[in-house]
């Protein structure tokens, strides 16, 4: 696997390196040795499936708050998204700021995205399929997000939005979010 860090710390892409015949290929997407080795935490406590039926679909900006952080491998196993993962971390020089990264079936990419960071995607095809696994169980109390559209994070979603949630549609703003919300022991809870 190919370990690609993105411009904000502890974001990683993670690319297979496909070993290919007259078949196909086959490759690997996780590898517990490979993610310890790049200093990644995955301890999966479970996994989870998103489908979405129509180009345009945002689903986001999702994290739990603390103690129920999580850290997440999201990939694409249909279609294809625009991933964005914003740093939440207090302190965090990069605090506020987003990275982006288009996740396919074609290109069979992951976005490893630790503790300390909100999550959404927008589909950019239809019947679009990710896949996540998650390092903590779900804890509906402690579901917290932000505005896909908030003007101070300024992410430039590559199509109209044809689909959200109305919890989505929703969530405040960045600056309008609890600072409770914001993880309070990142570093210590992230071993």
């Amino acid at each position: 696997m190919i370990f690609t860090p993105l411009d904000l710390e502890g974001l990683h892409l993670v690319a297979p390196e496909p070993v290919a015949d007259e078949r196909g290929f086959f490759a690997r997407t996780w590898c517990r040795r490979e993610f310890e080795q790049h200093g990644l935490d995955v301890f999966e406590a479970q996994r989870s499936v998103s489908f979405n039926n129509k180009a345009g679909t945002l689903r986001g900006l999702h994290y739990q708050v603390t103690p129920h952080e999580e850290n997440k491998l999201v990939s694409c196993t249909r279609g294809a998204i625009f991933d964005v993962a914003v740093d939440l971390r207090p302190g965090s020089p990069t605090f506020g700021r987003h990275a982006s990264v288009v996740l396919s079936a074609a290109n069979h990419h992951a976005l490893y995205i630790p503790k300390g960071f909100a999550h959404g995607f927008q589909t950019l095809e239809d019947d679009t399929e990710v896949a996540y696994a998650i390092s903590a169980f779900y804890q509906p109390g402690a579901a917290s997000g932000m505005r896909w559209d908030d003007p101070e994070l300024a992410i430039a979603w590559p199509l109209a939005v044809s689909v959200i949630s109305l919890r989505d549609a929703q969530l405040p703003r960045l600056r309008d979010a609890s600072p409770a919300d914001y993880s309070q022991n990142i570093t210590e809870g992230s071993s």
